[in-house]
């Protein structure tokens, strides 16, 4: 099944209608535009000349039959496939470096044999991930438009969310309501010019259901570690909140005191951030799975 790109949303909410509906353990391609709504296709459209009112559109959202308020939806990036070409935009008085930029740019990016290519010396390692993916909030929460992040995924800017990332999601209403766009050739940890090299694409993904299983931000699970990753007002609250949940997820799994998981967080756990140019800024806390090999950790 694919989701075509022409099925987007600007905010998640419990209010969206589903664009397509599937069971728990299918596979879904969902076909993306890039953050712009792929408004800008030469370095002449600035980005003070686009419709900020669509920026950031997520494709979706997909009904998983059987996910309800409480449960934990399973989602693993099968294959992620890009466009030829990417854009970045550099802004007067937006993003972490602000103070240097004193008129609009717009920069059209090559994608060149899996290399990012900046210009003539510089060609970057092709690092394709996900910018806003995420699930509905609950019935008796507010909209939250996809440029912003929260406790239900969305505009979260995390680049350990790749191919053959698994990511877990708190189900929130019924169905889950999964979307997801925002797409990036390549961005380092911050994207502290407001943009990563933005891009169109496909993902695919298969998804499922843990019932009776819940959790309260997102978690990733890659093959050498998990990682907690929450949003908040400042960076240091969400560094905290990160931080929080990683040692209930700890506690849950290691027969161990508070005290020792907290001295075993502080030598083995790396705390990162996402982003700092979102409405609400992200951090994540990653666990190394190796130095619990013991232990034989799960989700």
């Amino acid at each position: 099944m694919k989701i075509s790109s022409e099925n987007v949303v600007y905010s998640m909410s419990s209010e969206n209608e589903p664009a397509a509906s599937c069971q728990p353990g299918e596979t879904v391609t969902f076909e993306t535009k890039d953050c712009f709504s792929d408004q800008i296709q030469s370095e002449n459209v600035l980005f003070e000349t686009t419709d900020w009112d669509t920026v950031n559109p997520a494709t979706g959202p997909l009904k998983v039959e059987g996910a309800e308020p409480g449960d934990t939806l399973k989602v693993e990036i099968k294959k992620m496939t890009l466009n030829n070409q990417g854009v970045m935009v550099a802004v007067p008085e937006m993003g972490f470096l602000a103070e240097f930029i004193e008129e609009s740019e717009t920069k059209i990016i090559p994608i060149e044999n899996n290399k990012v290519v900046f210009n003539d010396k510089i060609k970057i390692d092709l690092n394709p991930m996900i910018g806003v993916i995420g699930c509905s909030p609950g019935e008796d929460e507010e909209a939250v438009p996809c440029g912003t992040p929260g406790s239900h995924g969305g505009n979260m800017d995390t680049k350990v969310i790749t191919e053959d990332s698994i990511l877990y999601f708190p189900v929130k209403v019924s169905g889950a309501m999964l979307a997801m766009g925002d797409l990036h050739a390549a961005m380092g940890d911050g994207e502290v010019v407001i943009s990563g090299v933005e891009i169109a694409g496909e993902v695919t993904v298969k998804v499922d259901v843990i019932k009776g299983k819940s959790i309260t931000d997102p978690m990733v699970e890659r093959d050498d570690a998990f990682y907690t990753i929450a949003s908040g007002p400042t960076l240091d609250a969400a560094a905290k909140k990160a931080s929080n949940n990683m040692f209930k997820f700890l506690k849950q799994r290691l027969n161990l005191e508070n005290n020792q998981i907290a001295m075993l967080m502080s030598i083995i756990c790396d705390l990162q951030v996402s982003q700092v140019v979102d409405p609400e800024k992200t951090a994540r806390m990653r666990v190394d799975k190796k130095a619990l090999t013991e232990y034989n950790i799960e989700f």
